[in-house]
């Protein structure tokens, strides 16, 4: 590669000029831009539909789109779409759904959906004042964003709450203005935004206009309004159950009882140890991310969330919980999604649409419903896993494809290594030896080939 230099104006420069300018950091550019436009879209309006999604577009990145198929939500069978690079965690997500399928599935309930967003402002005045005028000042800030709020309000959703926080002991005359939002079908980013925007230029004019407060009370500084990514009250749960004995036979060096016990205590170390909480949780998320990339909606926005709400007690823990108790084996994941299915890529991506329809075209919160099922689907089958036969020996065989195409492997060499490792351990080593001793074969072998 090339030594880099400060580019101005990248931005203004078209499409094929910004290719043009990354591929002088390329030692052959025209294989480096014939390669990225094979990535583009057939359909031209569709590849700029995909262009405008980004800033300074020059391609498109493929990802897997996967399906686990027969998850049983609430009584309703699913295919779930997932988008993920990652062969283990549909695979896991699909044996988890048919082991569970037989068992009642999974069952949900969405305990809340309210979002929230934050006006951050400093000012230094009375403010018990401020308090007692809170009540016109929220009436004012309704009326001002009525416009926008209007069609929001008649599907169901709107402005729930506006409250004053006083947050002074932790910034001298830092407050803010919390309001909570109901966003219906949609996740509501911009929809937040747009309202506490306004009310921050409300906010702005009270103290500025109101004769209750003093001239040196008459300056607010606003320094942010912006909705916040952990929505604590957006929460769903869901769980599978069954009696203790139905697990017999999940793996046969445990018994049922011997299982759960085992699972028990490798959910407990996720509640005490970071370590292991913050891998726990990984594999959720790993369910949860798939879902969120295949529908259109903000995995980064969806993490951020949860591991905030997995350290709410000051503890970084487990999202999940396991409860024994009267022969009765009940696991369980209680999470905050804030998930949209109208707006944004949900509309826009052809593939999120498809994904959405392929579910039935659900709702925010039944797709809340089936992303946090999938998301324990996930972690199930890596407790499942690590708590038997250990995590690499299904993972890597996933993974034996990945290797081989790394390593170049032919065709017919794919299909030896899979005939050869379904008893073997997959390594990198391993794959690579074997392939050195199908390329390279001895005297001896040669003869055994030949028939001799």
């Amino acid at each position: 590669m090339k030594d880099k230099e400060i580019v101005c104006g990248f931005s203004k420069l078209n499409k094929d000029q910004k290719l043009e300018y990354i591929s002088k950091h390329f030692e052959n550019p025209a294989d480096f831009v014939s390669e990225l436009k094979s990535f583009y879209h057939d359909d031209p309006d569709q590849q700029k539909i995909f262009d405008e999604f980004s800033e300074n577009t020059i391609s498109n990145f493929y990802f897997p789109f996967g399906i686990a198929p027969n998850m049983v939500i609430d009584d309703n069978v699913y295919h779930v779409p997932m988008v993920i690079e990652e062969s283990s965690v549909v695979a896991a997500a699909s044996k988890s759904a048919k082991f569970w399928s037989d068992k009642g599935g999974f069952h949900t309930e969405i305990i809340s959906t309210t979002k929230i967003g934050q006006v951050h402002f400093i000012w230094h005045g009375n403010i018990e004042k401020l308090r007692t005028l809170m009540p016109d000042l929220k009436d004012r800030m309704l009326e001002r964003t009525a416009s926008i709020t209007a069609n929001m309000n008649q599907r169901g959703g709107g402005i729930i709450d506006i409250e004053l926080v006083d947050m002074t002991d932790q910034i001298d005359g830092y407050y803010q203005l919390k309001a909570t939002f109901e966003t219906v079908d949609s996740m509501g980013a911009n929809f937040i935004n747009s309202c506490l925007e306004e009310f921050a230029a409300e906010l702005r004019e009270f103290f500025a206009e109101s004769p209750y407060f003093k001239e040196e009370e008459r300056h607010c500084e606003v320094i942010m309004s912006i909705l916040s990514n952990y929505t604590p009250d957006c929460l769903v749960k869901t769980w599978v159950e069954c009696d203790v004995d139905d697990l017999d036979g999940i793996d046969e060096e445990l018994s049922g009882e011997q299982f759960a016990w085992k699972f028990e205590k490798a959910v407990q170390i996720a509640s005490v140890d970071v370590h292991r909480a913050t891998t726990h949780n990984k594999g959720i998320f790993n369910g949860i991310d798939a879902i969120a990339l295949a529908t259109g909606n903000d995995f980064r926005a969806i993490e951020a969330c949860g591991h905030t709400y997995a350290a709410r007690d000051g503890n970084y823990r487990s999202l999940t919980e396991v409860k024994i108790e009267n022969g009765r084996f009940i696991y369980s994941l209680t999470i905050p999604l804030a998930l949209g299915t109208v707006g944004g890529l949900t509309t826009l991506h052809p593939l999120a649409k498809k994904s959405l329809e392929l579910l039935g075209n659900p709702g925010a919160r039944d797709l809340m419903r089936i992303a946090a099922s999938v998301g324990l689907a996930n972690n199930f089958g890596a407790i499942k896993s690590l708590v038997t036969k250990g995590i690499q020996k299904g993972h890597m065989k996933m993974h034996l494809l990945n290797i081989l195409n790394q390593m170049g492997a032919s065709e017919e060499e794919k299909d030896k290594a899979k005939i050869h490792f379904e008893e073997e351990k997959v390594s990198f080593n391993a794959v690579a030896r074997f392939l050195d001793k199908h390329r390279n074969p001895s005297e001896i072998e040669k003869a055994v080939y030949a028939g001799k």
